[in-house]
């Protein structure tokens, strides 16, 4: 036996095992953490805030920033540090809601579209590029002249009607291509009608294409009301907003009270930039995978991923398998 080798196969060693990536890796923890402040900020404002926003005090009218009041009073007396919050309130609200609304209609008509025959889906999209090439300050303005005097809730709704179209080419080219899928034809067939495929097996599949510019929209929108109010076409000065608080820097230029136009100036950028560090990572997640993320994951694309496609295709083996009931004759 001495004079024998022993041969085989020979012991692999363990493949090495990578490393997994950390949770916060490419997420912007910075702007996460300083939006969730002022959000938190602006929303908690009456629990700190010891003075009213609208109160005048004539007598400290431009005063400088002190211990009474700490980022100073404008040029009616306003405390600044209330204004900042509850306006800011005021503009995230109207973010918001034109937000909400332009995505709604984005998402409906750009699903009516793909889901439409060439004729009718050439004749949407003239459409959506005649309202493209219109400016979109005009078209707010001219909405705008039309409802009368400004509110939050119809700046809310003319910002919202104006901005749903990028969105809608989006969700339009993202339905073009899902509804040859198996699952959506399956669907049809089995009598599904356009707002149950559109809830049920589109709208999870391109939900995530789509977060980027809703995220910006949010952005475009408190811009909006911010220039609106600046150029004197938005709020009026006895509401408190962000934009009208800007609106007051041509008094402040001229009476050198700075602190009106920077400190509203300082959170209206910093909510703006912390909006497009967002939605940059958001875009970059959406377009690096289409898998399950890891720890720390938006819920939006778990649940899309596992929601919209995954049941999708164990519906279709069910509907196809010869043992179910419910398969078609």
């Amino acid at each position: 036996m001495d004079d024998f080798t022993l041969v085989g196969a020979r012991p692999q060693a363990a493949p090495p095992q990578h490393a997994t990536e950390p949770w916060h890796k490419d997420l912007p923890i910075v702007s996460i953490l300083l939006l969730a402040l002022i959000v938190l900020g602006c929303l908690l404002c009456d629990v700190f805030l010891t003075k009213d926003s609208g109160y005048m005090d004539l007598r400290h009218c431009s005063a400088a920033p002190n211990r009474e009041f700490l980022f100073g009073t404008d040029t009616m007396g306003r405390d600044i540090f209330s204004m900042i919050w509850s306006g800011g309130r005021l503009s995230l609200f109207i973010g918001i809601c034109a937000t909400l609304l332009s995505t709604a209609i984005a998402v409906f008509f750009g699903s009516l579209s793909g889901c439409a025959g060439e004729k009718l889906d050439a004749f949407f999209m003239r459409v959506n590029e005649i309202f493209i090439s219109i400016p979109n300050l005009l078209l707010i303005v001219l909405l705008q002249a039309i409802l009368g005097k400004a509110s939050a809730l119809s700046l809310s709704i003319v910002i919202g009607l104006t901005s749903w179209m990028s969105i809608a080419k989006v969700v339009r080219t993202e339905v073009r291509v899902l509804r040859s899928s198996e699952y959506v034809q399956a669907s049809h067939c089995m009598g599904g009608s356009f707002f149950h495929i559109l809830r049920v097996h589109l709208a999870p599949n391109f939900l995530p294409s789509i977060l980027f510019m809703v995220i910006m929209n949010v952005r475009g929108a408190i811009l909006a009301e911010s220039t609106l109010s600046f150029l004197g076409l938005g709020l009026p000065l006895e509401v408190v907003s962000w934009g009208s608080m800007l609106s007051l820097s041509e008094k402040a230029l001229l009476t050198g009270s700075w602190w009106i136009i920077v400190i509203p100036g300082v959170f209206l950028v910093a909510t703006l930039l912390s909006l497009t560090e967002i939605g940059n990572a958001v875009r970059k997640r959406a377009n690096r995978t289409r898998r399950f993320p890891r720890s720390g994951g938006c819920f939006l694309t778990f649940w899309c991923f596992f929601v919209g496609k995954r049941t999708y295709y164990l519906r279709l083996v069910h509907y196809t398998d010869p043992t179910s009931k419910h398969t078609a004759k």
